[in-house]
This record gives structure tokens, sequence and C-alpha cells, in this order.
């Protein structure tokens, strides 16, 4: 009798035990385990990503710039199952102020192929000093390739004198007078790198004399004008 009371307190005690303790580590889980802290974490970093590309989206669109295309192609890679192909784009941009860029993007569809090549334009801008904000200080040289074009400043109401990759950097540079010349290949990449090149040789008066330590009219005279004349150009020129 005393064997038999035993066994069934033993098997009374056990059921109530069991779930006890099944429902004390669910209960923490569910309430404070690692995964609740991760899924709150994740939303919070999540909310901040968020925060930060719409700021980076406001101040693109705040910036005005010229986006011109220069160049489409289209583009074919090879793979294990036959060709893919794709779409290859010359873009360039400027603010008209004497800032421009040029970039390349390549992808499976054309907006975002020119998406790509207008973010990588927009990275490598440089600036380039202009005369009277119209035209260049001094001729120029570029070679890049089979590509050598020549650059030479105008006179006010010249226009831009050049070809389709050439007029869309300096519309979007801003200039409005120069006479330009392409020789050896007509490929637009190399047109646009080499332009670019000579580009980055222009200097202006004012650079110049801070170079060699003199003022700006003392170099102006040297051409042979007249201390008033090189004094009024030195004044007129902003860069």
């Amino acid at each position: 009798m005393m064997a038999d009371e035993n066994n069934i307190e033993a098997a009374v005690d056990a059921p109530e035990a069991a779930p006890t303790e099944g429902r004390g580590p669910r209960r923490g889980r569910g309430a404070g385990g690692p995964g609740g802290n991760r899924g709150g974490n994740d939303r919070n970093r999540g909310g901040r990503r968020d925060d930060r590309r719409g700021g980076n989206r406001d101040e693109d669109q705040g910036e005005e710039l010229i986006e011109k295309l220069v160049h489409i192609n289209r583009v074919s890679k090879t793979v294990k199952g036959g060709k893919r192909f794709g779409f290859a784009a010359l873009v360039v941009v400027g603010d008209g102020k004497g800032r421009a860029g040029f970039g390349h993007g390549k992808a499976r569809e054309v907006p975002e192929a020119i998406s790509k090549a207008t973010a990588a334009a927009k990275k490598a801008m440089v600036r380039v000093p202009l005369k009277e904000g119209r035209t260049l200080h001094h001729d120029g040289l570029g070679h890049f390739g089979a590509g050598k074009v020549t650059l030479r400043s105008a006179p006010a109401g010249t226009g831009i004198i050049a070809g389709g990759p050439m007029r869309a950097v300096f519309e979007s540079l801003g200039v409005a007078d120069v006479v330009t010349k392409s020789n050896g290949t007509s490929n637009p990449y190399n047109m646009i790198r080499a332009t670019f090149e000579a580009l980055g040789e222009q200097t202006s008066p004012k650079s110049v004399a801070q170079r060699r330590g003199k003022k700006v009219a003392d170099l102006l005279r040297r051409g042979g004008a007249s201390v008033e004349v090189a004094q009024a150009d030195a004044e007129a020129i902003a860069e």
C-alpha cells in the first residue's frame, strides 16, 4: 500500500512540473529573447539608412546641372549559355559656370546605363577658368589615343564651333565662344578625353600672377598694352 501511494503522488506531481518548465523558456524567448532585440535593432537601423538616402536625394535635386547624352551603343558579353546584351552610355555633365565632367556606364537597360554614367560624371567634375565667363583664356592642345583636338579662344559672337561630342562639353561647361578642331579618330570616347585633357591645361592670368608673385596688370602689360588698359583688363578678370 505504501508503494502504491508513492507512485500515485509521483504521477500527480510530474504533469504539473512539466508544463511549468516548458512555459517558462517560451515566455522568455518571446518577450525578452535575443530574437526580439535583433528585430528591433534591424528596424531602427533601416530607419536611419532611409533618412540618409533621403538627404542625398534632396542634395542632388537641389543642384542644377546640365546633362548631355553624347553616345550610346549596344554591347554584348559571351557567357556559357550564349550572349548577354546590354548598353553603354557616355554622358557629359556641367553646371554652366566653369565646371564639367564626363562619365561612362553599362547596364542591361538604357535608363540604368544613363543613370550610372551621370553619377560617374558628377563625381569627376573639374573646374576650368573662363575668360569673361564666355571663352577660354588661351589656346590648348589635347591628345588621347588616336584623338587630337585643338581649342582656341574666340571673340564675342563667334559661337561654339565644334563637333558633336566636343559641343556637348562646351555647352555644359558654359562656354559661349570657342573654335575647335578634331584630328584623327572620330571615336567619341577619345575625343571627350582629349578635350578634357586640353581643358585641364587651361590657366588664368590670376593664377599665373600668384604663382610668380606678381600683379595681373604687370603680366598684361607685357603684350604692349598701356597701363590704363592693363589695369582695366586685370580688374575685369574674375578668375
